[in-house]
C-alpha cells in the first residue's frame, strides 16, 4: 500500500512538473508575440510618420522626386512584411530611403527651418528610438524563448505540444552596408 502511495506521490509531482514547464512555456511565447507586436506598433507609427514628411518635403523639393519615390516604395514593402526576416529588411531599406530624404532636406534651408518639418523629424528620431529599444527587447524574449524551449526537459515537451522557435531581428545577410561603421568625414 505505502508503494501505491508513493508511485501515485511520483506520478501527481511529474504531473505538476509537466504542467508547470508547459505553462512557462507559454508565458515565454507570448511574451515573444508580445514583443513582437510592440516592434509592429513602432513601425506602424513609423510609416504613419513618414507620407507627414514625404509631403513637406515634397512642397520644397519638387525636382527630388525619385527621393521620394523610393521613400514611399520602401514604406509599402514594410507594410506589407509578413515574417520577421522580410520585416528586416524592409526596416534597412526605409532606413536607407530616409537618410536619401533627410539629405535632400539639407539642401533647402527653408525647409530645415520649417517648424511642421521640425516637429515631423523629431517625431521620427523619437519613434527610431522607441524602434531600436521594441527590437531589442524582442530580440531578449526570443532568445528566453528558444533557450527555454531547447532545455531539458522542456524540449521533450515543446516538440511535444508544437513550440516553434522564432527568428530573431536580423539585419539580412545580403545588406551588408548597414551592419558596417558609419563613416564621418569632415571636408
Amino acid at each position: 500500500m505505502a508503494l501505491l502511495w508513493i508511485f501515485l506521490g511520483l506520478v501527481v509531482l511529474l504531473v505538476i512538473i509537466a504542467i508547470a514547464i508547459y505553462n512557462g512555456l507559454v508565458v515565454k511565447r507570448n511574451r515573444v508575440r508580445n514583443a513582437w507586436h510592440q516592434i509592429d506598433v513602432q513601425l506602424r507609427r513609423r510609416y504613419d510618420l513618414i507620407p507627414n514628411i514625404v509631403e513637406t518635403v515634397k512642397g520644397y523639393a519638387k525636382h527630388e522626386r525619385e527621393t521620394l519615390e523610393n521613400v514611399i516604395a520602401a514604406r509599402k514593402l514594410g507594410m506589407d512584411a509578413k515574417t520577421v526576416k522580410d520585416a528586416a529588411k524592409a526596416n534597412n531599406m526605409l532606413t536607407e530611403t530616409l537618410k536619401s530624404l533627410f539629405a535632400v532636406a539639407e539642401a533647402y534651408p527653408d525647409l530645415k527651418a520649417n517648424q511642421n518639418f521640425m516637429a515631423l523629424q523629431e517625431e521620427l528620431r523619437s519613434t527610431e528610438d522607441k524602434l531600436a529599444y521594441a527590437r531589442q527587447f524582442y530580440n531578449d524574449v526570443t532568445m528566453d524563448y528558444n533557450t527555454a524551449t531547447e532545455k531539458f526537459p522542456a524540449v521533450i515537451f515543446a516538440r511535444m505540444f508544437g513550440f516553434k522557435r522564432f527568428e530573431f531581428w536580423e539585419i539580412p545577410e545580403e545588406d551588408k552596408a548597414a551592419r558596417g561603421p558609419v563613416e564621418v568625414k569632415f571636408d
